[in-house]
């Protein structure tokens, strides 16, 4: 079993979640900015969401670190590693609380989520599933460097879905 690092950035803290984090976890997954993700949810499904998320560590040795403001050491979201099913791709996805938008949080974790798996796992390729609706995550995967894969068939489950292809770790480094 891989236990979750801990990673410090500038401004944040990335480390395991906790039972702790839930209750913020819910609120968000509880409110419509969940829509993208097949929200809202009530607070039993986003236990179920949160506790599967976490076995991810267990089941494949990668999945979600708890963002936290070093200044104020609150809770603040989550970046993600994934391998949803069907998808034949490991995922990185993030999710914000409202007030922690803005502040560039999303891309400071996802960039140290990003290089973490790079210099540990052998994946061929990194995707972000979006919605085809969600601006702000669209605008980000783009600041990541990552481009709609054209190609990528529709999903059954979800046709308003785009799926963002992240550089490879030579061509970030180049």
């Amino acid at each position: 079993m891989i236990l979750p690092p801990t990673i410090e950035t500038e401004r944040l803290t990335l480390r395991p979640p906790t039972v702790a984090d839930f209750d913020v976890y819910s609120e968000t997954l509880g409110s419509e900015r969940a829509r993208f993700v097949g929200g809202p949810f009530d607070r039993r499904r986003a236990w179920y969401d949160f506790a599967a998320e976490a076995g991810g560590w267990i089941v494949y040795g990668y999945g979600p670190w708890s963002i936290v403001e070093k200044e104020s050491g609150r809770f603040v979201g989550m970046v993600i590693f994934s391998k949803p099913v069907p998808y034949p791709d490991p995922e990185l996805g993030w999710m914000l609380q409202a007030e922690a938008e803005g502040k560039g949080y999303a891309f400071e974790a996802a960039v140290a989520a990003r290089d973490w798996a790079r210099h540990t796992q052998n994946w061929p390729r990194l995707v972000s599933y979006i919605d085809k609706n969600n601006a702000r995550s669209i605008a980000l995967a783009e600041k990541l460097g990552a481009e709609v894969d054209s190609a990528a068939p529709e999903s059954d489950d979800d046709p308003d879905m785009f799926v963002y292809v992240h550089p490879s770790h030579e061509a970030v480094a180049a």
